[in-house]
């Protein structure tokens, strides 16, 4: 379900250079709302797979650091913040794919849940294969039901969190620093499963900015 929203304005590039970094109140945040929607609405319309592997492709090439620039700081009651979410989790593979895939294969056999159903990694858990899931998630979110991405994505992150924590307690008598990370790693891991099934609560109600 999308929300009724302004159509955005496209603007010259030296509008773009003006309002990163301006004092103006909320310019920053208008621009990223009209990207993001200007985005998802632009891909949905033309609906032609080449496009939508570019957009997910934009989280590993340098395309990444302006989505950052614009919707970073964005929170998930916005379409910006949820998506630069997803492309951070596809980041986060794309730094570290070997740890990556062993932390979700901890968080999986850990998982008590649905989770592991749910996100639905290809067996067996490789580098390659989350990177995968990661893609195909932002793939959904552009081009199928965002609401269903979202929760997916939460699914993950939740996985990753046990994942996490688990290796913080094989770490924790050897490592106490590493365990400390990791820790960290884990509850970041759970404030963004919490942000993202939130996002797709409002998503599914029509309340996401």
């Amino acid at each position: 379900m999308t929300r009724d929203h302004q159509r955005p304005v496209l603007q010259p590039g030296t509008a773009f250079d003006w309002v990163i970094g301006s004092d103006e109140p909320g310019a920053a945040h208008r621009l990223a709302q009209e990207t993001s929607w200007a985005l998802l609405d632009r891909v949905r319309s033309v609906a032609d797979p080449d496009v939508v592997d570019r957009v997910v492709g934009l989280a590993s090439g340098s395309g990444i650091d302006d989505i950052a620039e614009l919707w970073a700081h964005e929170g998930t009651h916005s379409l910006a913040g949820v998506l630069w979410r997803l492309y951070l989790l596809r980041r986060v593979v794309a730094a570290d794919p070997e740890g990556s895939a062993e932390l979700f294969r901890r968080g999986a056999a850990a998982a008590a849940t649905i989770d592991p159903v749910v996100a639905g990694a290809a067996e067996p858990v490789t580098p390659g294969s989350i990177a995968q899931l990661c893609d195909t998630i932002l793939r959904g979110a552009f081009a199928g039901d965002m609401g269903g991405a979202l929760d997916r994505a939460a699914s993950y992150c939740r996985i990753m969190a046990l994942g996490s924590a688990d290796l913080a307690d094989t770490r924790d008598a050897h490592d106490d620093a590493h365990a400390s990370e990791l820790t960290t790693r884990a509850l970041r891991y759970s404030a963004t499963a919490h942000e993202l099934h939130a996002g797709a609560r409002r998503w599914r109600d029509g309340t996401l900015a």
